[in-house]
């Protein structure tokens, strides 16, 4: 049995002509007639009465006839994923981001996808590096945005943009007076730092780790940021975090640090994935937002190094 065997079944049982039956799928009237002869043959059962008055499907024709049908809708509709998936800038794109980043590169993001590629639909979650990493590897997401170090077997790592690590402390704070901030002037300042399970409280302590008497810690960004404001104690954050609409200047300040650190933003994906054009797509609509730190520079060529010899 066939898809094209059952085709024929379906137009025959809708034309009730052998002739015009063939005439719709372009093929002869003998082709079509030993197709169908074939599959009651291979059923064992008579699909048709034939007479010189014409056909008409027996019972059992009837009930095969409307499960063919529906067999037929579902191969159509298998056909139609297919070709939905050619057009890799349609559907939907499951994208992760780290807790510590995604309240403020996604507000900027989406609206900028939009513009890049209206027909993408962008599913956002956010989770810490190491459910991102293993909804990746799982495919519950297609692609992640994720704080460097990160490796993993099988995944394309490409780094997206470079931000500036900054002290974060109340206007009336002492450091605040400075235009520069040495490493040296952190001593025996009261820090506070996120959580382990954060990556950012990483990148935090290889800037300055703080002793442990004098270290408070936060499970959340925002929770971090209100008690600096309360004049709990300092911190360090990336320009992300301190830029975004409701970082209110006249709650706390920022000043760069001698070191000139920074905090690598890179896009994952697994080596496998097919939609490379969704993937430079939210790549290229980050780089078109209105940042306000160093972004790392466009690539070569219209995009995405897709090939793997290139990876």
């Amino acid at each position: 049995m066939t898809l094209v065997e059952l085709r024929y079944l379906v137009t025959l049982a809708q034309e009730k002509h052998f002739g015009r039956a063939a005439e719709r799928w372009g093929v002869s009237q003998p082709t079509l007639s030993m197709a169908v002869r074939s599959l009651e043959q291979n059923l064992g059962v008579l699909l048709f009465e034939r007479s010189k008055s014409g056909i008409r499907a027996t019972t059992m024709g009837e009930q095969i006839i409307a499960q063919a049908q529906r067999v037929l809708a579902q191969a159509d509709s298998i056909l139609t994923l297919a070709e939905a998936d050619k057009n890799q800038l349609s559907g939907e794109l499951k994208l992760g981001a780290i807790f510590t980043l995604g309240p403020y590169l996604l507000p900027q993001l989406i609206p900028s996808l939009k513009l890049i590629a209206n027909q993408l639909t962008l599913s956002c979650y956010e989770g810490y590096n190491s459910d991102l990493r293993h909804k990746l590897r799982t495919s519950e997401l297609d692609a992640i945005l994720i704080s460097q170090p990160f490796t993993e077997p099988d995944v394309v790592t490409q780094e997206i943009y470079r931000e500036p690590l900054q002290l974060v402390m109340p206007p009336n704070h002492a450091l605040a007076a400075k235009k520069i901030i040495a490493l040296d002037d952190l001593h025996g300042q009261t820090f506070l730092l996120l959580s382990k399970k954060q990556c950012l409280r990483e990148q935090m302590v290889a800037v300055f780790e703080p002793s442990a008497k004098n270290t408070i810690e936060c499970s959340s960004l925002d929770t971090l940021r209100h008690m600096i404001a309360i004049g709990l104690g300092i911190s360090i954050l990336p320009s992300s975090a301190t830029n975004s609409a409701i970082f209110s200047s006249q709650a706390l300040v920022t000043r760069p640090l001698q070191t000139n650190p920074v905090r690598l933003i890179s896009l994952a994906w697994r080596a496998s994935f097919p939609r490379h054009k969704a993937i430079d797509a939210v790549r290229r609509a980050i780089h078109v937002s209105s940042w306000q730190f160093t972004t790392a520079p466009e690539t070569s060529g219209s995009g995405l190094l897709v090939d793997n010899h290139s990876w």
